[in-house]
């Protein structure tokens, strides 16, 4: 079963959403504009709910079906980057140094287009949440409207999402029961030695040198202390430190981003990355301070779920189209947060080549819409039949 024909038939019109979203992106929770233009258009659309401002600027709308029955979930984030934009596409952002470089002006599209053909059909059992949320990219907007009560709120049965994926053929599908994208915290590491001049080190205790070993030093985690199939990654993104080659800094700082997909390597890691900063600061006589923030956690999808999200992609893109035991990656995804929550899953929905997410030149590609909006209103067709 291909695109759904209604759907189809209003291909354009999403195209036009999304590029209008393109045009006019918005940051975190600040999607103020962003919700009040989604919300127009889901009157427009005939939904029979909308509750705004939750989590400051996101939307849960309802459309009720021919009987009663379960709630089912289906999430969009709407938030941008900050990012300038290099595409020299028409509808290229009129917000300097914003953009949506990551497709969720895509990923609202696609649940506008399953609404409407929802709105208009109704061949579903209980009741349709439409989830569009801000602050995916930062500030964690899927945590705070699960801490907001959304699942309790609106009895939100089972939740499911898509992430577009450049470079990925074309409409296919990938997924995963379990750990689909892992969990990443962030370290920000300070250390305070004594400065001077660069000529008499005898004279100063160097923040250079013990940061220096530290990053060594952490580098060794990962082979060392996690089993080789519990994987892992520990990157030092940043170093600050210094003002001229002649003088010895009183002090510096690192950052490190750490992902993995289980909580007992995540509390290994963080133990870990505490005592190899603590030693070494002992060692080279400064004092270190750890700054540690648990970001969001791996993204797990539930089995049965996964497995009945992938039926439904095969009918929409056919069965050689869907990875449904794809490789799971390190990036991350506050949708974790809703899993956590509820029972669901999430796939990525190949775009075909172009440039990368968070790509100052990527763009998503419109013809995608149609295919992701099939798969939710299938979803909810199949998930929530009439008798």
């Amino acid at each position: 079963m291909p695109v759904l024909n209604r759907i189809a038939s209003y291909a354009e019109d999403m195209k036009g959403w999304r590029q209008y979203l393109h045009q006019h992106p918005e940051l975190a929770f600040d999607c103020h504009e962003t919700a009040a233009w989604i919300a127009e258009r889901l009157r427009e659309i005939g939904v029979d709910e909308i509750h705004e401002g939750i989590a400051k600027t996101g939307i849960v709308a309802l459309i009720q079906g021919q009987t009663e029955g379960p709630v089912i979930g289906l999430r969009a984030d709407m938030d941008a980057l900050p990012i300038e934009e290099v595409t020299g596409v028409p509808y290229a952002s009129t917000v300097k140094g914003k953009m949506h470089a990551c497709g969720h002006d895509g990923h609202v599209t696609m649940l506008l287009g399953a609404a409407k053909y929802l709105a208009e059909t109704r061949n579903f059992a209980g009741t349709v949440a439409l989830i569009f949320q801000p602050a995916e990219e930062d500030g964690g907007g899927g945590q705070v409207m699960v801490q907001e009560g959304i699942m309790d709120r609106f009895d939100i049965g089972q939740v499911y999402g898509i992430h577009n994926a450049p470079n990925i053929p074309f409409g296919h599908f990938l997924t995963t029961p379990g750990p689909l994208m892992a969990s990443v915290d962030t370290a920000v590491v300070k250390v305070t030695g004594k400065g001077g001049h660069g000529a008499t080190p005898h004279e100063c205790v160097d923040p250079v040198v013990a940061i220096v070993g530290m990053v060594q030093a952490i580098q060794t985690i990962i082979p060392r202390n996690i089993y080789a199939l519990d994987e892992a990654v520990v990157s030092v993104t940043m170093i600050h430190t210094g003002t001229a080659s002649n003088i010895i800094p009183e002090d510096g700082s690192f950052t490190a981003t750490i992902r993995c997909f289980s909580p007992d390597v995540r509390a290994l890691l963080k133990r870990r990355i505490h005592e190899i900063v603590t030693g070494h600061a002992t060692a080279y006589g400064v004092t270190a301070e750890v700054a540690y923030d648990w970001g969001y956690p791996a993204t797990i999808n539930h089995e049965d779920e996964a497995e009945f999200a992938a039926e439904v992609a095969r009918e929409v893109s056919g069965a050689d189209a869907v990875n449904a035991r794809s490789v799971r990656e390190m990036g991350s995804e506050d949708f974790s947060y809703m899993l956590e929550a509820r029972p669901g899953a999430y796939l990525f929905l190949g775009t075909g080549p172009g440039a990368g997410l968070h790509h100052a030149a990527y763009d998503f590609n419109d013809e995608a819409a149609p295919i992701g909006a099939s798969f939710f209103a299938r979803l909810v067709e199949r998930a929530q039949p009439l008798a």
